[in-house]
């Protein structure tokens, strides 16, 4: 055995939930995988960092299909994705072509102890555990350590080769396959992202007419004409100012968010190209410069505003800025730790923002804040702010101000209108601006419209009954403006009228309840356990390679160890009066391809980054541990 091993062997514990998809109906158990290496991938549909997880192990799963099952473990975070038929649709939106097992009450989950979403765990031929891991980016290291396990376990007789027990559904029929985005054409119509089909398609205003599409319908990152051209996943979409297409040379540009890039589209000849990203996901904090060589990480919506393109990058909790022009892109705002923290746009923390909308005079930027269930926003700064931040020359970046305007943070979600203070929704994807000045939320996860007036700082709700609203847009066509909704998991788009007078609802709120961790009152050590996989090691040549990030909810819950510094440990000592909350952890770790023992590396040495968040509710008390280990790889 590797030294880098699990030394102690800990038998897998076994998978109960609700039942399983992509099994043909019947139940699996880890005994009849017995044979098999088993990757349990647990994960939740509204986590794009799980997303990301699903996109990394399509190769692995293809080169291991005779000796690895991989299954995918569904402990939701959100209410509605505990619904088995929100579920079953995500399944198939995201293209899973392995078993799923459907864990409602998170009991998997709490037997093998995951407290982030994703965590991995590799369960050997055996049925034993071999390798546990947290959030993105181990693809490469479950590819080498099972080049090491696969011929161990064959030789010792206990490994055997053959299908797994995948049984795909049957396809399923439509003109939209799980629709994302939607914008209004200056010529008439409306142009959707096609999102299970990789494609973009113009509409009649009829909403039914199919006019044209583009993109060839196979996953892929290719530019060119109409019917060559290949998305992945497409998403957000906007109309450039005349002027800027213009010189430019492309009408529309879209978020190609599996693709990680941005790609401009010309309306004209319908031909294609990428103008912003590399195809790989970023994995930096933060990025700019030249915007063909910046990796980015899930665009999921573009908009107009204050003389550039805003991208919703929700790969990594940021708001990013794209002068198609000068072909530069940069971060706007938000420091890429997740959270809800308002501010100065450099400090500011976002959740997976996955929506934005320019206000009709330009000075605002609303943002859907998907993860924290927010509706935020930035507004275009004045030249004294910016003279102030940047010197009286004001040559730097300029700079943007975040602010709140409905919700509590990770954890609290539900259905409430009424002042904007304690108003809440539930995973919202979506917003744009009324005639009214008022706002329109896509409550994706609420099945509904709701309405942010900036005036009263009130909520309401416009419509409900909507079938996962993830994109809406106001259309003044006929003698009342109506919205155009996209509802993305009934595959179609709908027109819902404006009424005059909303109305208020009053549901439940609901907590994130998940077990809560132990620890002890006084005094606690933080460590995350991190060994760089085989042929890795720690990169110490410009410094240490870590960063740990601590935060806390209530804030007071942490009397000191909160902070951003170098390490993978950190002394946490506790609010003597405060009895549990929330600890929000962040890491990074960078490994370079190289000998861990005698230090050479190689003359072309790629580096990898790991990085991983955690919220993890915990609990104090006088007898609790007095050291919490958080694997982001241990094997």
């Amino acid at each position: 055995m590797s030294s880098s091993r699990i030394a102690t062997r800990i038998h897998a514990a076994p998978l109960t939930g609700r039942g399983w998809l992509g099994t043909g109906g019947r139940e699996l158990s880890l005994g009849e995988l017995r044979g098999k290496f088993v990757l349990l991938d647990f994960w939740t549909f509204c986590c794009v960092n799980c997303l990301h997880v699903l996109d990394e192990l399509r190769e692995l799963e293809e080169r291991y299909h005779d000796v690895l099952v991989i299954v995918g473990v569904h402990s939701p975070k959100f209410a509605h994705e505990a619904d088995r038929d929100a579920l079953v649709a995500a399944v198939s939106r995201y293209g899973v072509t392995h078993p799923v097992l459907d864990d409602p009450t998170l009991s998997t989950w709490n037997a093998y102890a995951a407290r982030a979403w994703p965590t991995l765990v590799l369960v050997d031929p055996d049925g034993y555990i071999a390798a546990q891991m947290s959030g993105e980016g181990h693809a490469a290291g479950l590819d080498r350590l099972l080049q090491e396990l696969v011929p161990e376990h064959e030789a010792a007789g206990t490994l055997h080769r053959g299908d797994g027990p995948y049984v795909p559904p049957a396809p399923a029929p439509g003109a939209l396959q799980f629709p994302g985005k939607l914008i209004a054409l200056p010529s008439g119509g409306v142009l959707v992202s096609d999102t299970a089909h990789h494609q973009i398609v113009e509409l009649d205003t009829d909403l039914a007419g199919e006019r044209r599409r583009f993109g060839s319908g196979v996953r892929g990152l290719v530019d060119g004409p109409a019917a060559e051209c290949a998305f992945n996943e497409p998403q957000g979409l906007a109309i450039l100012p005349t002027d800027v297409a213009q010189k430019v040379g492309y009408d529309v540009i879209l978020a190609d968010s599996v693709n990680h890039a941005l790609r401009g589209l010309c309306l004209a000849d319908g031909t294609v190209r990428t103008v912003a990203g590399t195809g790989e996901q970023l994995r930096e904090r933060s990025g700019a410069g030249p915007a063909l060589l910046q990796a980015l990480s899930s665009p999921w919506d573009v908009a107009w505003f204050d003389g550039a393109l805003f991208v919703a990058m929700a790969g990594i909790h940021q708001i990013w800025r794209f002068d198609p022009v000068a072909e530069t892109i940069m971060v706007a705002a938000g420091t890429s730790a997740e959270g809800l923290l308002d501010g100065d746009g450099v400090t500011a923390h976002f959740a997976q923002p996955s929506g934005v909308a320019a206000s009709a005079d330009g000075a605002t930027l609303w943002i859907a804040d998907s993860e924290t269930s927010a509706l935020r926003h930035i507004r275009v700064p004045d030249d004294a702010s910016n003279n102030a931040a940047n010197g009286a020359s004001n040559k730097g970046p300029r700079r943007y101000r975040v602010d709140t305007d409905t919700g509590q943070g990770l954890f609290t979600f539900g259905h409430v209108d009424g002042p904007a203070a304690t108003a809440l929704m539930q995973h919202p994807l979506g917003v744009t601006e009324l005639p009214d000045g008022s706002v329109a939320v896509c409550d994706t996860y609420n099945g509904s419209i709701r309405r942010f007036d900036p005036e009263t700082r009130e909520m309401s709700t416009l419509s409900d009954g909507l079938d996962e609203p993830s994109d809406c847009i106001v259309d003044t066509a006929g003698d009342e403006p109506n919205l155009i909704v996209v509802e993305s998991a009934a595959h179609r788009l709908t027109r819902v009228a404006i009424p005059r007078t909303a109305q208020q609802v009053h549901g439940e709120t609901v907590t994130l309840t998940r077990e809560p961790t132990p620890i002890n009152n006084r005094e606690t050590l933080l460590h995350i356990e991190f060994e760089p996989p085989t042929g890795q090691k720690l990169d110490g040549r410009f410094g240490d390679p870590t960063r740990l990030t601590v935060t806390s909810s209530p804030p007071e819950l942490l009397a000191s160890g909160s902070g951003n510094a170098e390490g993978l440990t950190r002394a946490l000592r506790f609010a003597p009066d405060i009895d549990g909350g929330i600890l929000h952890i962040s890491v990074q770790a960078a490994a370079c391809d190289g000998d861990p023992v005698t230090g050479e590396v190689p003359e072309f040495a790629a580096c990898h980054l790991y990085q991983q968040d955690w919220g993890i509710p915990v609990e104090l008390t006088s007898n609790g541990p007095t050291e919490l280990i958080l694997p982001l790889r241990s094997v």
